[in-house]
């Protein structure tokens, strides 16, 4: 006989279904939400909702926001000349936790859902480089010239983010396209 608790099954079924999350990482997680550390779930709990409830697409950027816009595009203090084309909203994450950027971004997740008019508005705004942040990638390739193609008749400089071998990655842990970039995009010492 096979023992079966339906709403154990539904927590490990739900954590599963989140990125990264294999079937014994959810037990895991589960067994020690409903049997250790109650209080702990539930602010889990209570986060996850108000984050769903509260969390919403900046109207003029994409990125994630609380508001109509994003801390970035009501922020006056950010360089406004400069926009960072973007796959997702959670890359702006990683960008701005590097803080070495300080200009504008726009959220293109594919060409199917590139709102041209939008960017073109933003263009008009003043931009003056348009720094496209993709992952390699032929998809990527396509995408950035079906961009350029766009706004061909803006004088806009276009620029993308160094590609090649990360800080302290050996060689041989490279995978052939990087290391061929790295290459071909050298620099002068």
């Amino acid at each position: 006989m096979k023992v079966r608790i339906e709403s154990f099954e539904n927590l490990v079924n739900a954590l599963e279904s989140l990125p990264s999350i294999g079937k014994k990482s959810a037990q895991r997680m589960a067994y020690h939400m409903v049997m250790e550390e109650h209080f702990g779930a539930l602010k889990i709990a209570h986060a996850i909702e108000k984050a769903v409830r509260s969390i919403r697409r900046c109207e003029r950027c994409g990125a994630m926001s609380e508001d109509e816009l994003c801390p970035v595009c009501g922020d006056p203090s950010r360089d406004h000349t400069k926009l960072c084309i973007v796959e997702s909203a959670k890359d702006i994450l990683q960008i701005e936790s590097s803080g070495d950027y300080d200009g504008t971004y726009f959220v293109v997740e594919s060409v199917e859902q590139l709102d041209g008019v939008k960017l073109s508005d933003r263009v008009e705004e003043g931009v003056e480089e348009i720094i496209f942040a993709f992952t390699p990638g032929i998809a990527s390739d396509a995408m950035i010239l079906f961009i350029e193609e766009k706004l061909k008749d803006y004088d806009i400089v276009f620029t993308k983010i160094a590609q090649g071998v990360p800080t302290g990655v050996s060689l041989e842990n490279i995978d052939m396209l990087s290391l061929s970039r790295a290459l071909q995009e050298r620099v002068k010492v």
